[in-house]
């Protein structure tokens, strides 16, 4: 699409007002008609573009679940360049990882076949390569800490700059895994 095509830049301002909202209120307390007036559209507008509203949060969702493939099919060499990149991974979809997990909920109590199944299965995987083939409980304990803390971390510091996020969340990632400066 070129610039020209008004209806790009409508639907990438809705997209961005959506995004910004969600973060700041929550999925289940931003309604369209918040998204409107944020762009300066009318909610039947809104709408047109992305009705129901949970196509919103699927296009929200998707840059990060093809980086979710990207880094689970990844190989590394160590564990710390995983940590460096899972940390940015984190901080680049804080907004979405809000998203996931204070408005789409649980991930282990998710019936198969829903995105919180697939949430779960991602979960367990970082986990698994966190923790290793057989951990030993000091290792489970690490690896859960790892998860916790980007989780919380980028959820609760949605408003300070990605940068700042970013560097001192992988020195306390490092930290939890073990490594040493």
């Amino acid at each position: 699409m070129t610039t020209l095509d008004p209806g790009y830049d409508t639907r990438g301002r809705i997209l961005e007002a959506a995004r910004q909202l969600f973060a700041e209120r929550g999925y289940a307390a931003t309604s369209l008609a918040d998204i409107a007036s944020a762009v300066g559209v009318t909610k039947t507008a809104v709408a047109y573009h992305f009705h129901p509203k949970d196509r919103l949060a699927a296009e929200l969702l998707a840059p990060a679940a093809s980086d979710i493939v990207t880094l689970i099919e990844s190989g590394f060499d160590d564990e710390r360049s995983f940590l460096e990149v899972l940390v940015t991974f984190a901080v680049r979809h804080r907004t979405v990882i809000r998203l996931i997990m204070e408005d789409i909920g649980g991930a282990d109590d998710a019936p198969p076949g829903s995105p919180g199944e697939a949430l779960r299965a991602f979960r367990d995987c970082i986990y698994a390569r966190l923790a290793g083939p057989d951990p030993d409980p000091a290792g489970r304990v690490r690896a859960w800490a790892v998860l916790g803390s980007l989780q919380y971390a980028v959820v609760k510091t949605i408003d300070l700059p990605e940068e700042t996020v970013r560097e001192t969340l992988l020195a306390a990632a490092l930290a939890a895994a073990g490594f040493t400066s």
